[in-house]
């Protein structure tokens, strides 16, 4: 069963962090557009770590021993080059100790006006009953990380899959909900409309961009 958990429903530090990261004059200064992300991450990463499976276990302190708890697995935490990276960072940060995966996908223009996605790379370590988790920071039409997941695939079947994302739209949502429908999603917000070219409005731009400059188009 598809669940959405948008971290924007009730007032938290997400909502301010949100405001900057959409801001245009404060868009300007790249580490503090990445860093936004990444916080983004680290909050999904902590409510993402409240459904996982735990152990128990004895730790040795310099006073005697204590009951203590670990991760009954690591998670993989996978991402789309590049804008992806942030927002992994974030994620990584708490799960600190996971494996990480990556895969290129990326928009290819097309003479008559559209695009289509184009996935040409990927390094990922087996998934295999494993728990899955894939950061992609715009959730604009959904394409990209519906095919960004179908690629983990060949990786094997994960035993849990949870989605993170900063901004999507309700398209967007609505149409990885009908693709991935057992995974759970984690997002800072949602849009109401996309573009014709298919960006979020209001959004935030291209978070890519904003994150490490622009690029030639191909």
């Amino acid at each position: 069963m598809f669940r959405l958990n948008n971290l924007s429903a009730q007032n938290s530090i997400v909502l301010p962090i949100l405001k900057e990261l959409r801001d245009k004059n404060i868009q300007k200064d790249r580490y503090r557009f990445r860093k936004n992300i990444e916080r983004i991450g680290m909050i999904a990463a902590y409510e993402i770590s409240k459904v996982l499976k735990y152990k128990t276990t004895e730790t040795l302190t310099p006073l005697g021993n204590a009951d203590t708890v670990e991760l009954k697995n690591q998670p993989v935490i996978a991402t789309i080059l590049r804008a992806g990276i942030p927002l992994q960072n974030g994620v990584n940060q708490l799960f600190n100790q996971a494996d990480l995966a990556y895969i290129s996908a990326y928009r290819h223009s097309l003479d008559s006006g559209g695009f289509e996605i184009k996935v040409e790379y990927i390094a990922s370590p087996s998934i295999e009953n494993r728990v899955l988790i894939l950061t992609d920071p715009m959730l604009a039409t959904g394409q990209s990380l519906v095919m960004t997941y179908e690629q983990f695939l060949s990786q094997g079947t994960p035993s849990e899959v949870h989605l993170v994302s900063v901004i999507g739209s309700k398209d967007g949502v609505e149409y990885v909900k009908k693709h991935i429908p057992n995974a759970t999603l984690w997002i800072g917000g949602i849009d109401e409309t996309l573009s014709a070219d298919g960006y979020i409005v209001p959004g935030l731009g291209d978070a890519g961009d904003l994150s490490f400059g622009s690029k030639t188009q191909h």
